[in-house]
């Protein structure tokens, strides 16, 4: 029955394809305007202002070319990118599963529930001294570090979208025959948790391009390192070059994960 469920709804959303990038001209062209504007007061805001201080736009754009045509900026992004993705992937997935795990049972929920109090507050940075000890000045250390940011976004997410599936769509769902916790967690909570569990994994993707500059503070190569480097030696052109090469990172990745999860959740 459970099986029949997932394909009507499968059939019910068959013929609503959504195209893979929903582009609105309008807001583009809103938004461009909007970095137009942006731009001209900071290059106005530079005049006044020496380099050390604010550069301007240009000056930060031949940074940006001269550190890519260098081949520097590819190999800080490179490094970088080895400790984001295990880090980003591993805190992910425990993340949803821990937190589907305890909403979905109140005994497991009500054991835990003083270990995640205690454990909740403390920032990644404050847990450098154990990425140290336990796994070396390396990727595998800045790997964790961003893997405990994202776990903690994505178990909320979780957890809150379980939490509030309907206790009617769970009898509606045992009345058409889906019975045991696994088969219902699985074929009703999940899908009915999905929107919530799909923006956590689109918020922590972003958080965990945020947490690349405090993974590297202790000595990890890459672009938080980088930007970290010349912050010391008052390269404020380079430390914003870089700092665009991470939004422009977190832009491809949340676009891509958006057309992902606008397809995942075409039901709705």
């Amino acid at each position: 029955m459970a099986t029949d469920i997932r394909r009507e709804l499968e059939r019910a959303t068959a013929d609503t394809e959504l195209p893979l990038f929903d582009i609105d001209g309008y807001r583009a062209l809103l938004g461009a305007v909007g970095i137009t504007v942006f731009l001209l007061l900071w290059h106005v805001a530079a005049l006044f202002q020496p380099d050390y201080i604010l550069p301007s736009p240009l000056a930060v754009g031949e940074t940006f070319y001269l550190e890519a045509a260098s081949g520097e900026m590819t190999t800080a992004l490179g490094q970088s990118v080895r400790h984001w993705i295990p880090g980003a992937l591993i805190g992910t997935t425990l993340g949803v599963a821990v937190g589907i795990t305890l909403a979905w049972s109140p005994l497991l929920d009500d054991l835990s529930a003083p270990v995640v109090r205690l454990l909740r507050p403390v920032p990644p940075l404050a847990l450098i001294g154990f990425a140290i000890a336990w796994f070396g000045i390396n990727h595998a250390g800045a790997a964790f570090i961003i893997a405990i940011g994202a776990f903690w976004i994505n178990f909320y997410a979780a957890y809150g979208g379980v939490e509030g599936v309907s206790d009617d769509l769970l009898d509606v769902a045992r009345s058409l025959g889906v019975s045991g916790n696994l088969e219902l967690v699985r074929s009703v909570v999940i899908p009915a948790a999905s929107p919530e569990i799909m923006t956590g994994i689109r918020t922590g993707l972003g958080r965990c391009w945020m947490l690349v500059v405090a993974s590297e503070i202790f000595g990890v190569p890459g672009v938080g390192r980088r930007i970290l480097r010349a912050g010391q030696n008052l390269q404020v052109d380079t430390v914003i070059a870089y700092i665009l090469v991470l939004s422009l990172m977190f832009l491809i990745v949340d676009t891509a994960f958006r057309a992902v999860q606008r397809r995942l959740l075409r039901w709705r």
